[in-house]
């Protein structure tokens, strides 16, 4: 077996007796001590704990849905068993009294926890350690930036990050992984150290699809297929470059338009959609929406630990704190009118394909890049899936963004599927695999 192996292959394996989940846990681990000292994806390795863990569930009889497979946790969510810093020297060897509540149920679920990934600060803009496994001198993205280089380096094959902005789908399409962001509300926020309640959206990491779907279903408690098997029909897709269209990297750009020829060969029908002039606002409105509640969620960081926040944070926070309570009234009922404008927008597709990200990753000393074509799907709370498959002129990762009608991830997951049968039907490449990291 090796690390082109998917999550449900790993586990088809253990469920025939063809492997254990010790044998899983010693395989990852491995790749762990030889990657990680080049992309530094984790905050907090516990090794020790997940051999044990690992042996314990060899003991018994299959316990759950993830059994034997270790999955990255980002350090915003609480862990009772090891240190949780929130990406900040605030926290530094913080050991919270519980574990969040996706946690427990990955255990619950047979899943094992090998350590914290890294996030940025609060899961905001300031970098972590962390680097791209496809070129080292690039950024992986943010905030969930450990969890998506973990996931793509094959250090664990699923991850959980968090999206406030773009902190899911655009690290994904950074790392050429699947990136999945449920509709909001889907997954319990318990135990996440939160800045925006409006907008803080729990997801995950995957290789695939259908892998990305199995860890969500444990999360919802709900049937995610992730696959296209029970499909009648091509879908129609609509091609939505959005108001943003103009900040697109010719990367991107081109990645569209290559998406939009491969699907069009499958027999989707594929049209251009453009959205509603309200929706021209949106992007303000979650900045406005962002700044205002994270005032508010980090009052007692910024009270007492000035000293400790990065000054882009800070400046952040004090704008928040600015920000007229009415501006923040109006930015709310916007986003209220254009979700009630979204079955429009969707009468005449199933999906939406828009970008994922600007271009491809950008150098390190940039930052972890622009989540411009990630905010208004976030504050409208519809389910989005980065595909991986695509690259740019830097032969890096240029990824796709699926988006469905909210509160219907379970036929957005099955479109995604096959849209990214059709746009990468041999699967991608992953560094460290066919080719060493560089």
């Amino acid at each position: 077996m090796n690390e082109e192996r998917t999550a449900i292959q790993w586990l088809e394996a253990v469920h025939s007796g063809r492997t254990t989940s010790k044998a899983i846990m010693a395989h990852f681990l491995s790749r762990i001590a030889a990657l990680e000292p080049r992309v530094h994806a984790w905050a907090h390795l516990a090794e020790d704990k997940a051999r044990a863990e690992a042996d314990r569930l060899d003991d018994q009889a299959i316990s759950g849905p993830l059994h034997g497979l270790p999955v990255g946790v980002k350090d915003l969510f609480d862990t009772c068993d090891m240190p949780t810093g929130y990406g900040s020297d605030i926290y530094r060897g913080h050991r919270p009294p519980s574990d969040a509540a996706v946690v427990a149920l990955i255990r619950r679920s047979g899943g094992i926890v090998p350590g914290k990934t890294v996030t940025t600060e609060f899961a905001f803009f300031t970098p972590g350690k962390t680097r791209n496994p496809h070129d080292l001198g690039r950024t992986p993205g943010g905030s969930s930036s450990g969890s998506a280089a973990a996931v793509a380096a094959g250090m664990v094959p699923l991850a959980l990050g968090t999206q406030t902005a773009g902190s899911i789908i655009r690290p994904a399409s950074y790392c050429g992984i699947v990136g999945y962001k449920p509709s909001v509300g889907l997954i319990s926020p318990a135990g996440l150290k939160m800045a925006s309640w409006s907008l803080d959206t729990v997801g995950v990491f995957a290789r695939t699809v259908p892998d990305a779907a199995l860890l969500g279903s444990v999360l919802t408690g709900r049937t995610l297929p992730g696959t296209s098997s029970g499909l009648l029909r091509p879908p129609r897709i609509g091609i939505c470059r959005t108001p943003q269209w103009s900040e697109a990297e010719e990367s991107t750009r081109a990645a569209i338009g290559e998406a939009r020829r491969r699907l069009l060969d499958a027999g989707a029908s594929v049209s251009d959609v453009d959205l509603p002039a309200p929706f021209d606002g949106l992007l303000g409105a979650q900045h406005v929406i962002m700044v205002h509640e994270a005032a508010r969620s980090l009052a007692f960081e910024r009270d007492r630990h000035a000293d400790l926040i990065s000054d882009r944070l800070l400046e952040l926070i004090d704008e928040g704190g600015r920000t007229p309570v009415e501006r923040y009234d109006e930015a709310q009922h916007l986003a209220r009118i254009c979700r009630k404008r979204l079955g429009r927008v969707f009468a005449n597709v199933d999906v939406l394909l828009t970008p994922s990200a600007v271009g491809e990753a950008p150098v390190l000393a940039e930052g972890t890049g622009n989540p411009v074509f990630n905010r208004i799907w976030t504050l409208l709370g519809t389910p989005c899936v980065n595909l991986p498959g695509l690259s740019g002129p830097g032969r890096l990762p240029v990824g796709v963004q699926v988006i469905g009608p909210l509160r219907h991830d379970e036929r957005t997951l099955s479109w995604a599927q096959w849209i990214a049968s059709r746009i990468d039907p041999d699967g991608p490449v992953f560094p460290g695999a066919a080719s060493p990291l560089r």
